[in-house]
């Protein structure tokens, strides 16, 4: 029996990866909208509710729309928008950070995909959390560099003319009024009671992101070292197919000259954490593809998961 899969929004960043990367399974059968009807919600409907899966890859206001537009108990809906991530009737898909996480994925109808910032975020930040390491009532900051790619169609057809802005060569921070539509789930499921203060930054690069959260050891309780930080995040992602802690210090290949090769992870499913600093001061830092295990592959891991296939199906490590 093949799975039946529909793409809603195949025509995005997100919809087109996910539907490039589910192409020649043997296992699912893709669902097609026309084109010309792609807008209708008759069409639409008809699509939702005859498959198995559906991908919502939407505005957060259209995706709301498609959802109310689903009838059969059966289907099972992934959002990629930012409308349900803080939902506590959808199931939240980041796996890695545990158990209860991956088990509520394998039972929920209703799967809420991760912010690619807030994906980065949380894999640096909850495992320390629930180790204690960092205090739930803590005012953490964060920043994130990342590929333009994340900003959709508009964004990377300005990057890629062939006229472009000058004003494009350079990397430019954004969300200035602090404000950014990733900070509800970033706060929710590390567990902490305030928001981060986060700043991001795009840069003239494709794909590619990395988070960057400091971290005041002597601030912590019981001062912990790097070592410490490291210990917590390795036993939280012990066996983790997609998730690599790497190892203290740069004497294993990690650094180029010193420098975080943000890019690394591009064409993957995987996401990088380091811990790097000194006596006194710590930056933990995700890297991943923003394109990849912060969009389009997270929700295609969610997918295999809910299906009961192997969770890196189609999927590159």
């Amino acid at each position: 029996m093949k799975f039946k899969v529909f793409v809603d929004g195949s025509e995005g960043t997100t919809g087109l990866q996910i539907h490039d990367r589910l192409a020649g399974r043997a296992e699912l059968e893709l669902i097609t909208i026309d084109p010309e009807r792609r807008k209708d919600p008759q069409a639409k409907a008809e699509c939702l509710n005859a498959a198995d899966v559906a991908f919502l890859c939407l505005p957060d206001d259209a995706a709301r729309e498609s959802v109310a537009l689903v009838t059969n108990p059966h289907t099972v809906l992934i959002d990629a928008s930012a409308a349900h991530r803080v939902d506590p009737a959808w199931a939240y898909g980041l796996p890695e950070l545990g158990s209860v996480w991956r088990e509520r994925i394998r039972a929920s109808n209703r799967i809420a995909n991760i912010g690619c910032h807030a994906g980065a975020f949380l894999l640096s930040v909850a495992p320390l959390v629930a180790a204690g390491i960092i205090p739930a009532d803590s005012r953490l900051s964060c920043f994130s560099l990342t590929g333009y790619s994340g900003g959709g169609k508009k964004m990377i057809a300005a990057y890629e003319a062939a006229d472009r802005a000058s004003t494009l060569d350079s990397p430019r921070p954004y969300a200035l009024g602090l404000t950014h539509k990733h900070l509800p789930e970033m706060r929710q499921h590390a567990g902490l009671a305030h928001a981060p203060l986060f700043q991001p930054v795009v840069g003239a690069f494709r794909q590619g992101l990395a988070v960057s959260v400091p971290l005041i050891l002597a601030a912590l309780p019981g001062s912990p070292k790097l070592a410490d930080l490291q210990t917590a995040l390795e036993q939280a992602y012990a066996g983790e197919a997609f998730v690599k802690v790497k190892p203290l210090g740069d004497d294993d290949g990690n650094w180029d000259g010193g420098f975080l090769d943000v890019q690394a992870c591009n064409g993957t499913n995987r996401a990088d954490v380091f811990v790097t600093g000194n006596d006194e001061y710590a930056v933990v830092i995700t890297r991943l593809d923003n394109l990849g295990k912060g969009a389009s592959g997270s929700a295609i891991q969610g997918m295999n998961i809910r299906l009961g296939l192997a969770e890196d199906e189609g999927l590159t490590h």
